[in-house]
């Protein structure tokens, strides 16, 4: 698509990776500062008109709308309501596959600091998107191929 890809994983504080790499999940308190951090990458690339992809565990609905609308979604107790000319226009891409086949694909994993072991903890957080969140969801069982034209069919249909 020729987008910028950002890898969430990489703007992890010193002391969250510290953290997930004893095997210790991490809370709302850890996830805030990062996913707001993120959000300013997003809203830098849309300010410049620049499409972004970025991969990231957005596990739960709050995530998301601080991903759209930043540090605004931390301080508002009804983030729906959040003002739509400053909320990011994101489309939420939801992996979605078994836990088995997650837990496989992470122990042929190298080199990150976050163990198989936390997997349960995500699942255990995660809130799967629903209406009206702006999302699709993509089995994991399908080949690569296939889940990128999925993708693709979404954003341009979009």
């Amino acid at each position: 698509l020729g987008w910028k890809f950002y890898d969430a994983d990489d703007y992890h504080s010193p002391e969250n990776k510290k953290k997930m790499s004893e095997g210790i999940p991490l809370n709302d308190e850890d996830r805030i500062p990062w996913l707001c951090a993120l959000h300013d990458i997003l809203r830098r690339e849309d300010s410049c008109r620049q499409d972004a992809i970025l991969a990231c565990s957005a596990l739960k609905k709050m995530y998301r709308h601080i991903l759209i609308s930043g540090a605004s979604a931390v301080e508002s107790n009804q983030p729906e309501q959040l003002e739509e000319n400053t909320a990011l226009k994101i489309l939420f891409v939801h992996l979605d596959g078994p836990i088995d086949a997650i837990a496989s694909r992470l122990k042929k994993r190298r080199g990150h600091f976050m163990p198989p072991e936390l997997l349960k903890s995500q699942f255990d957080t995660l809130e799967p998107p629903s209406t009206p969140e702006n999302f699709i969801t993509v089995s994991i069982e399908q080949s690569l191929p296939e889940i990128v034209l999925e993708i693709e069919n979404a954003i341009f249909k979009g």
